[in-house]
């Protein structure tokens, strides 16, 4: 069975990679250029599909940065370094609308009827594109706008960490033998993929190993030694 896994490089994807080479799945990896402020993710990403035996591993490109609207694609806007409330201004307008449509297009072309992807509906920033019911929507309108769909040939979004808590995610990786060494999920990286061990995605990160009990392997900048360093 084939399946297109989107895999952006950080702990998520790459355990929804993880998880479909466990399943039985021939994967096929996709990975988006879409304006983001840095480019480490994406050589983590093609990192991870590596080391995870993808068949093939593909990066394409969209500028949702022309649009801006994310701290994430507007340099003009600067990430969070203490919890916010409401949506944060880290979310990408449309990116997993993007990101899914363009999977999907792949999935058509490869003749594949699964699609994965590594949202996370518990421990996760509150962004709208990463619920349940956006994946159901998502699939729905799939199965009407495709050729395959509209002859038969049923497409299926998964999202296998929809319902999991980070240190679940994490435990369920480590056995599938993911390196956690290999990705970033920092919103503000440097270019040598050190994390700045302050944003969002940072804190849950390193809050998912703590609950695992798994050693944190994440390269913090110089001068972040934990979370004794933000009394």
């Amino acid at each position: 069975m084939k399946a297109v896994v989107l895999l952006s490089g950080g702990l998520d994807s790459a355990t929804a990679l993880a998880i479909a080479r466990a399943e039985g799945f021939a994967c096929h990896a996709l990975s988006c250029r879409y304006g983001q402020r840095h480019r480490v993710e994406l050589e983590a990403a093609a990192a991870v599909a590596r080391s995870l035996g993808a068949i093939e591993h593909r990066e394409v490109a969209v500028d949702l940065a022309g649009f801006g609207g994310s701290a994430l694609t507007d340099a003009g806007i600067d990430v969070p370094e203490v919890p916010t409330s409401g949506i944060p201004v880290t979310y990408v307008p449309a990116r997993n609308s993007v990101l899914l449509a363009l999977a999907l297009a792949w999935a058509e072309t490869l003749d594949a009827e699964h699609i994965f992807i590594g949202v996370n509906a518990v421990d996760y920033s509150g962004y709208p594109d990463c619920r349940p019911e956006f994946i159901a929507a998502f699939e729905a309108m799939a199965n009407l706008a495709t050729k395959a769909g509209v002859e038969g040939q049923r497409l299926s979004i998964h999202a296998p960490l929809i319902d999991l808590g980070k240190d679940e995610i994490i435990r369920r990786g480590v056995g599938l033998g993911v390196d956690y060494a290999l990705t970033v999920s920092c919103y503000q990286p440097t270019d040598q993929a050190e994390a700045c061990g302050r944003c969002d995605s940072c804190r849950l990160r390193r809050a998912g190993f703590e609950a695992a009990g798994v050693p944190d392997p994440t390269r913090y900048v110089a001068g972040f030694a934990g979370p004794q360093s933000e009394d």
